[in-house]
């Protein structure tokens, strides 16, 4: 008895695609580096979220910060969640 291959070679095709998308994001990644300033900068911002304009730079700046502790049973973790974003847009 024959073995059918086209719903296999399907599978094959779909993974396959999935795990050379995932080998180029991989490759394409550059090597972070944590900067204790902006690690103080996120530690001492505010719950919520924040949006200002300032007059003399002529860009928008957000920050927003999300923190609960999640407890059940007898476990208990802490979601910090910080983001700070800028947008400039300037004539060259």
């Amino acid at each position: 008895m024959p073995l059918p291959l086209a719903p296999v070679a399907g599978f094959a095709i779909r993974y396959g695609t999935v795990a050379l998308v995932a080998y180029g994001v991989r490759k394409a990644l550059r090597k972070g580096r944590t900067d204790q300033r902006a690690e103080d900068a996120l530690d001492d911002m505010d719950e919520g979220v924040a949006v200002h304009r300032p007059g003399d730079r002529g860009q928008t700046n957000a920050a927003a910060r999300f923190r609960r502790v999640i407890r059940w049973d007898d476990t208990a973790i802490e979601i910090d969640a910080a983001a700070l974003g800028r947008f400039r847009v300037r004539k060259v």
